[in-house]
């Protein structure tokens, strides 16, 4: 396998050292591992199709990967065989300034798409907390979000057009102009189990001309929570509107010497923009932060210049990475509820750790009820990792009684895919089965992904599962 994909690609596009098979063996959801045989690194749509190709000729299944960055096991190599990372895929093929849009390879990390057009006043607005590093293509197989999703939409609103190749080796190419069916909507947080987007065409956003940013503490969760309610309830949409709990505060003094307001238990990011300069982001900041007094905040912190509003976002931005000081693992999860229901969530979440004896801290967009528990724990304690699996599966469950959903953008992967049932009805599964089959009728393309029940899948996951390396 190793000589062929060498002769096929170049030696140079090939990784089999074992060092390399273990940095592939699983993505950031690091409770599941499993090894691929060879990873291979295409730097062409061309390349890739070979690839695909010879993987089917040869019935190897193989497993599309961006930076990693993904927290359901979406790149996991589920059944061995090939890798194909797009981390050579990484150039920006045309910026089309007049139609506000942009064409780049897949690979690309997000933020250098705004970064190639910020001196033109434009961004790309999807911009998960991962965006120096994940992909342009992880963003589409996820739909993914960020903390700007609750003004500006998930990966779905600000995708044009991609070119995929298909689990046979066809290359094609889909637009949101062609005439019929929404055949990018279907891709776009298909997963990669539809085919390999290789190239995508993006829609850029104007700039904002008037942004206000805002950190806000309070003595308490439920407080925090409420104030989220109360915003959206008087009509004010933030652009960002993100919520950080004690054990992330924790975790950012151990790791960056952060020190907050004495007696604070969670945190408040707020931010309005404008894309006229005309007070309205002013005027909704100041109605949301005296809503955040009016439930008993301890102190409100506005930015007076770009300095003060990046440092603001420091506890945002870094709060996951900080969470190595707690443990050496972390599992993230996803859930959404109606943002009603925050104060009893967290209440619940808090519960269901102390239950399963887990260390437990949540970072999340509370302003679109996006749920992100991060249970912190230590994968070599025995038994440790089915009690987080359980505990987990406990939040989604509840998030589904809460009128919520399993997943806002993580995305289902492995981790979730025996929890879609509880989510849709067997008849509801045969569709998305059938809609997955009109692109991939096998089993090859990123096999054990999203739809529970897939043959030959059940079997490998007791592997999958379990304390890791």
């Amino acid at each position: 396998m190793i000589r062929a994909l060498e002769q096929l690609i170049g030696v140079d596009k090939v990784l089999s050292d074992p060092g390399s098979l273990r940095a592939y063996d699983c993505d950031a959801y690091t409770v599941d591992k499993s090894k691929p045989q060879v990873i291979v690194l295409p730097e062409s749509t061309e390349d890739v199709a070979k690839v695909v190709r010879w993987c089917n000729e040869n019935q190897v299944p193989f497993t599309p990967r961006g930076a990693g960055t993904g927290l359901s096991g979406g790149a996991l190599a589920a059944l061995g065989g090939v890798v194909i990372s797009t981390k050579r895929l990484n150039q920006i093929l045309e910026i089309d300034l007049p139609n506000k849009r942009l064409k780049a390879q897949t690979g690309i990390a997000n933020k250098r798409i705004s970064d190639a057009v910020a001196s033109h006043g434009l961004h790309f607005a999807p911009d998960p907390s991962s965006q120096s590093v994940s992909t342009l293509g992880g963003n589409i197989a996820e739909n993914s979000g960020g903390p700007h999703t609750l003004k500006y939409g998930v990966t779905v609103q600000h995708i044009l057009g991609v070119t995929m190749v298909l689990p046979d080796g066809e290359v094609v190419e889909f637009s949101v102009d062609d005439p019929g069916f929404d055949f990018v909507g279907l891709i776009v947080g298909s997963e990669g189990t539809l085919g390999i987007v290789t190239e995508a065409w993006v829609k850029l956003t104007p700039n904002p001309l008037e942004v206000q940013t805002a950190l806000v503490s309070f003595g308490s969760v439920r407080q925090a929570t409420e104030s989220v309610a109360g915003i959206i309830n008087a009509g004010v949409v933030p652009a960002a509107l993100e919520m950080m709990d004690k054990g992330i505060l924790e975790a950012l003094r151990l790791a960056f010497g952060l020190s907050f307001e004495p007696g604070s238990e969670a945190l408040l990011l707020i931010e309005t923009d404008a894309t006229v300069a005309d007070g309205s982001a002013v005027r909704e900041l100041e109605t949301a932060l005296a809503i955040c007094r009016s439930k008993g905040a301890l102190r409100c912190d506005v930015a007076q210049n770009e300095a003060e509003r990046a440092k603001l976002w420091t506890a945002r931005k870094k709060g996951i990475g900080a969470m190595g000081r707690l443990a050496p693992t972390i599992v993230t999860h996803d859930g959404v509820i109606p943002r009603s229901k925050l104060p009893e969530m967290l209440d619940f979440v808090y519960e269901v750790a102390a239950k399963h004896q887990l260390g437990v801290a949540n970072l999340f967009h509370a302003g679109d009820g996006n749920l992100h528990p991060c249970f912190y724990f230590d994968d070599r304690e025995p038994g440790i990792v089915d009690r987080v699996v359980e505990a987990g599966e406990e939040i989604i469950r509840r998030c589904i009684e809460l009128g919520g959903s399993i997943s806002g953008e993580h995305g289902i992967g492995v981790e979730k895919m025996d929890l879609m049932g509880l989510m849709f009805s067997e008849a509801d599964l045969r569709a998305q089965s059938l809609a997955k089959s009109i692109f991939n009728d096998g089993d090859l393309c990123n096999p054990c992904k999203v739809l529970p029940n897939q043959k030959g899948c059940v079997e490998h996951q007791r592997r999958w599962r379990g304390a890791a390396w």
